[in-house]
């Protein structure tokens, strides 16, 4: 399927490493034109390297999603960068994994805020470049937990559920302007290598990564009917079939890449 996506510009926040990294390399293969927004900036120049090796054209921005200015100054560097902006991609994420009684208000706080507030964030830095130019795709990585709710993770999964209601609400407000807006919801989508983790990930600094042996891996694929975890390259083809026209008729939709784990 031919997706229309070459010399589309794309922001993709946290597309340093693990699933962003994989969504920046599928719209590198379609010829898009491609911002790394991370506040990780040495993984995302390893990413970027990457990507030009596959002729895409790529800017990496060093941002802070949960800073509303950064925010509106990443825009702003990206339409200077290349004309316009046509897709937005939030792929940042970031959870403890400790149950709710056990964590702080830093904790609660931090997942609040970079996994909804950076939503919100870059959606409101981009929504009118998209409405002036009666065009535009948004697409927020969320998770099931936000749709069924999950063992250990009550904050990130209430974060993760306004992500899909305020996604929802706004696809009602924005469609007349011809601007799509969808959700994805993950499963366990855990990195491939430990080159793909940067210093700034969640699976490094949480340590879930370390943690994830052949065996707890083999275990939790059990809960999975198509019995394997996520890869990267799982959520970047629903990414880019979400950004193209093909999906022009899809809006306001919370769509499970799980392997069938929710199915709901």
């Amino acid at each position: 399927m031919e997706l229309g996506l070459a010399g589309k510009t794309v922001i993709i926040t946290g597309g340093a490493s693990n699933v962003g990294r994989g969504i920046v390399l599928a719209f590198a293969r379609e010829g898009s034109n491609i911002v790394i927004a991370d506040i990780d900036e040495v993984q995302g120049q390893k990413t970027a390297e990457l990507t030009r090796k596959q002729g895409g054209k790529v800017l990496v921005l060093k941002t802070d999603v949960t800073n509303p200015e950064q925010c509106q100054a990443m825009v702003k560097r990206t339409r200077d960068e290349f004309g316009r902006l046509d897709i937005l991609v939030n792929c940042v994420g970031w959870i403890y994994d400790r149950l709710f009684i056990d964590k702080s208000r830093e904790e609660w706080e931090k997942e609040v805020d970079t996994n909804y507030w950076s939503v919100i964030n870059c959606v409101r830095a981009v929504i009118d470049h998209m409405i002036a130019q009666r065009s535009g795709k948004i697409i927020s990585i969320a998770s099931d937990a936000g749709k069924i709710g999950e063992y250990r993770e009550a904050v990130y999964a209430g974060a993760k559920a306004a992500v899909i209601a305020f996604s929802k609400s706004l696809a009602r407000e924005v469609g007349r302007y011809g601007v799509n807006i969808n959700v994805l919801c993950l499963g366990t989508v855990p990195p491939a290598s430990e080159e793909e983790i940067g210093s700034e990930s969640m699976w490094r600094s949480g340590g879930l990564f370390y943690k994830m042996t052949p065996e707890v891996k083999e275990k939790m694929a059990k809960a999975y009917p198509l019995r394997r975890l996520g890869k990267a390259e799982d959520v970047a083809n629903a990414v880019v079939f979400l950004a193209s026209d093909a999906a022009g008729w899809i809006t306001g939709q919370a769509i499970s890449v799980d392997g069938g784990y929710a199915m709901a």
